[in-house]
């Protein structure tokens, strides 16, 4: 099941990075096909725990008949709540893998992708509240045009904004088609880049993906014991600027604090002083691994 759900990125490199004491307790924050969960378990003990968190109920079907693994259907933006909720005080490693799972975006039903007429729904999580065609419908200009250049670093985002407003007097933007319709005049540059762009900012919208991650890592240094793990993969420039600043400053806002004897105010120390990217060979039998960037720290 795993391998046509999705294929892990970075495995081996993530979890060698993640596991240093195999009688711990990790979290997989980004279950999926569980992959990278497989793997940890494979290195841990009889006395190893793994906790792992998915907010998508499809992911429910991969689940692992092991003692030391549960799952738990919940944003890993509660955390810190469900491991209370767990008795589990400190954990010795966390892994986020961000973004989408090949499951999601080839399921045309969840409609994460542009390349079949699909219903403009985009929810992670089914029993959110509102869908990317509900955004469309119902966000002003000045909230559309923030979307699409920030999330999605569209160039000509006003513009888009301005048809999308138009459009939607008339009509429901509803399915990717109608979306497409609409603002294949303005296109600029590649086609495919163009909307994979878009797609993407509306998806990273719809889901409160950043809102999400930002949470998850200001609260990482409350449940991660001193000597314990971080490992981050990130897909867009600005997860990957969180969880650096984060690695840096102690912060996802990349703000300095210094304590009473001048000193940096940071619970953690970089293990990768650059970003770790998946080789040549990795891309060629997975393509959605290009854009991939993982960094681990260490908690102090």
């Amino acid at each position: 099941m795993m391998s046509e759900y999705h294929k892990p990125v970075l495995l081996n490199e993530a979890v060698e990075g993640l596991v240093t004491n195999p009688s711990g307790i990790y979290v997989d924050a980004t279950f999926g096909g569980g992959g990278h969960s497989r793997d940890i378990l494979g290195r841990l003990t009889e006395k190893g725990r793994l906790i792992a968190f998915d907010q998508d109920e499809d992911a429910a079907a991969n689940a692992i008949s092991d003692s030391r693994f549960q799952l738990v259907q919940a944003n890993f933006r509660y955390l810190a709540k469900y491991l209370r909720l767990l008795e589990v005080q400190h954990i010795d490693g966390l892994l986020a893998d961000l973004g989408v799972s090949s499951h999601q975006f080839d399921a045309v039903s969840r409609g994460f992708m542009f390349r079949e007429n699909a219903l403009l729904d985009m929810r992670m999580n089914r029993n959110g509240s509102r869908t990317a065609s509900d955004l469309l419908m119902e966000l002003p200009q000045d909230e559309l045009i923030r979307i699409f250049s920030l999330y999605g670093e569209v160039r000509n985002a006003r513009t888009v904004a301005q048809r999308i407003i138009e459009a939607r007097k008339n009509v429901k933007i509803e399915h990717s088609a109608t979306l497409m319709r609409i603002l294949d005049p303005v296109v600029r540059g590649s086609r495919l880049r163009y909307y994979a762009q878009l797609f993407q900012a509306l998806r990273i919208a719809v889901n409160r993906e950043l809102d999400a991650l930002e949470g998850l890592l200001n609260s990482c240094h409350q449940v991660i014991k001193p000597g314990g793990r971080l490992v981050v993969i990130s897909y867009h420039s600005l997860e990957d600027r969180m969880v650096k600043y984060l690695i840096r400053n102690g912060n996802t806002g990349g703000v300095s604090h210094k304590d009473d004897f001048g000193n940096l105010d940071c619970p953690w120390q970089a293990i990768t002083r650059k970003p770790v990217e998946p080789d040549e060979s990795e891309i060629k039998t997975n393509s959605r691994a290009r854009s991939a960037r993982m960094r681990i720290a260490e908690r102090q």
